[in-house]
């Protein structure tokens, strides 16, 4: 495979011919359902094309580790893309629903801390990996009283599409594809359907979308420097033990509103550190949409363990690769539902490519699954921990 250096194509970008290069739009029973493709590049490199239904919007991703999962820091982790889609999703919300409840959000900052934790052997396949309740912080200048300002934050994150997935457990479905064989799987739940017939290396098929309403510097490292990054750094609430404390994972996410109305993000990882980044995100076509960036992080992240674990266990894998549906109600403030969110469970087909047996591709996905982050995120039950912080110019 080609790695991402000699891909010579930005690390995000809107594909213009989807449907025509063999990356089709998905059913959309609920209003918001995104097919995800995802294939290696080799060690812990990968791309993604994601193509949501409700926007007919195809953004292809890249995705990279940091050196101590024997990656090269080229681009952002999967874990990112979840927080990244998480707290832009919840940034839809709140402000769709106070400006229903006419109530003026003024310096309106969301930050918000996704906590993940393992235990056990990877090299043995015994590890399981498990999500903490996201906690979310709304820090503003708001005309209301506290408890307004309280309800209005609960109910918003109620209304976020990806509290469909955090509430109640989902365990994901998966079907399985081994050297061309369809098998049917035996330790995680089967998904009643047929796999989709494998695409191939349909990668090199995308173009660019021209014309594209993209904005400048969708996602790059982080500018350590200026005002925007020491703003950041004030929110920061986990002490020097937290961050280096390497047997749980900690994501510190801020997110604020441009004056254009473009979402701009700042993530930064402890416990291992890996590089911080700054996201752009947008619902209308000038950066990539919440949906497909938590839809993006969840494929990316069983694909980082599937790879990780046959690399650890040294397992003859050669090639790998998936496609993820995720289906999602539209956002029940944004998109004028009024309901709080709703979401089916992860439908994963994944076609694995090895030296080995097929009790060998079984185990392969097991560990994947039971090790993946997100997939955990999606099969327990998370309430979400909200607070908001205000100054109030008016009682």
């Amino acid at each position: 495979m080609t790695p991402l250096e000699e891909l010579g194509e930005p690390l995000y970008y809107i594909a213009g011919n989807a449907a025509e290069a063999g990356f089709p739009t998905p059913p959309n029973p609920h209003g918001q359902s995104l097919r995800t493709w995802v294939r290696s590049l080799g060690g812990m490199q990968k791309e993604a094309l994601v193509v949501n239904a409700a926007t007919s919007t195809a953004w292809r991703f890249a995705c990279d580790e940091g050196a101590h999962l024997g990656g090269y820091n080229k681009a952002p982790n999967p874990l990112t893309y979840l927080s990244a889609g998480m707290i832009a999703s919840y940034m839809n919300e709140v402000t769709a629903l106070a400006a229903q409840r006419q109530i003026e959000l003024r310096d309106l900052e969301l930050v918000l801390e996704n906590k993940y934790y393992r235990e056990g052997d990877f090299r043995k396949g015994t590890m399981n990996s498990g999500a903490k309740p996201p906690e979310l912080t709304v820090n503003c200048e708001a005309d209301c009283d506290d408890a307004t300002l309280q309800t209005l934050l609960y109910e918003a994150v109620a209304a976020a599409p990806l509290n469909g997935l955090a509430r109640g457990e989902h365990p994901s479905l998966f079907t399985l594809v081994h050297n061309g064989e369809v098998l049917t799987p035996t330790a995680v739940t089967p998904l009643d359907m047929e796999p989709f017939p494998n695409p191939g290396d349909n990668f090199p098929n995308l173009e660019r979308l021209a014309n594209s309403p993209a904005v400048p510097d969708l996602v790059r490292f982080m500018a350590e420097e200026g005002a925007t990054y020491e703003a950041f750094l004030k929110t920061r609430t986990a002490t020097d033990a937290e961050r280096g404390d390497i047997s749980n994972l900690h994501m510190h996410t801020r997110c604020v509103l441009r004056a254009d109305g473009v979402k701009h993000i700042m993530k930064e990882q402890y416990g291992p550190e890996a590089p911080s980044w700054e996201f752009l995100s947008s619902e209308d076509g000038r950066a990539p949409d919440a949906a497909s960036l938590i839809s993006g992080g969840i494929g990316l992240c069983f694909m980082t363990q599937m790879g990780r674990y046959s690399h650890m266990a040294k397992l003859p894998l050669t090639d790998y690769a998936i496609i993820q549906d995720t289906h999602f109600s539209l956002g029940g403030a944004s998109g004028g539902t009024g309901q709080a969110a709703v979401a089916q469970p992860v439908e994963t087909h994944v076609y694995l490519e090895t030296d080995a047996d097929n009790d060998t591709a079984q185990k392969i996905l097991e560990v994947g699954e039971r090790t993946c982050f997100l997939h955990a995120f999606c099969r327990d039950d998370l309430k979400p921990k909200v607070r908001g912080s205000k100054t109030s110019r008016a009682a």
